[in-house]
């Protein structure tokens, strides 16, 4: 009777965990087909010429959601503006936003959070944060250059860094029209990031 009753305890928690895990996927699948959607779309697609005609979608790991972790986030104050340098030699203006710490396989890493102070002036993205960062994966399964993540302001002190839904900058794939910021030093993390979109060297940049 006790183990019956253990597993009727039980059962929802399963339930509720399956739950979640569903929406985090579905978010992560949404990710994905919007991102292909951008990229097959003339008018926002950042591939010219055979890349473009010949592009019919994205490889993207496998979805784990190891990286999709909590981070503790915590606010820069006196945050001044500054210049990040980007892939063609020029620079943009940002100013770092904050700090967020997270553990990956129990090891704890820190990354900063940037705001473009170009896109802040519009109202779509005031509440945009940008985050860039390098992994051991760049040159091999990703992009030298680094990935990047599209956040949003959180309201607490703690926010979701979902890996799952980084992809590369759009100067990965056409380096003549883009200029993209290039990944400070304090963003390159020693590990190996299996997430989000692969990166397949065929674009001759």
């Amino acid at each position: 009777m006790k183990k019956y009753l253990i597993i009727l305890l039980l059962f929802p928690l399963f339930i509720f965990s399956q739950k979640k895990a569903s929406k985090e996927l579905i978010e992560i699948k949404k990710f994905q087909k919007d991102l292909n959607a951008e990229y097959l779309n003339p008018k926002e697609t950042p591939l010219r010429g055979d890349n473009f005609t010949n592009f019919k979608e994205h490889p993207f790991f496998p979805v784990d959601l190891k990286y999709r972790v909590t981070a503790k986030f915590t606010r820069t104050k006196n945050a001044q503006p500054f210049e990040l340098p980007t892939s063609s030699g020029k620079t943009k203006p940002y100013q770092e936003y904050g700090k967020v710490t997270f553990e990956l396989d129990g090891k704890p890493y820190t990354l900063t959070l940037y705001q473009s102070l170009d896109l802040i002036k519009l109202e779509k993205y005031k509440d945009y944060l940008f985050l860039p960062f390098r992994d051991a994966t760049n040159e091999k399964e990703t992009y030298g250059g680094g990935k990047y993540m599209d956040l949003k302001i959180p309201k607490g002190n703690t926010m979701v860094l979902d890996f799952n839904q980084s992809y590369q900058p759009y100067c990965a794939y056409n380096a003549y029209d883009y200029n993209c910021p290039v990944v400070p030093e304090e963003n390159k993390l020693p590990v190996e990031i299996r997430a989000g979109v692969m990166y397949q060297d065929i674009y001759h940049h």
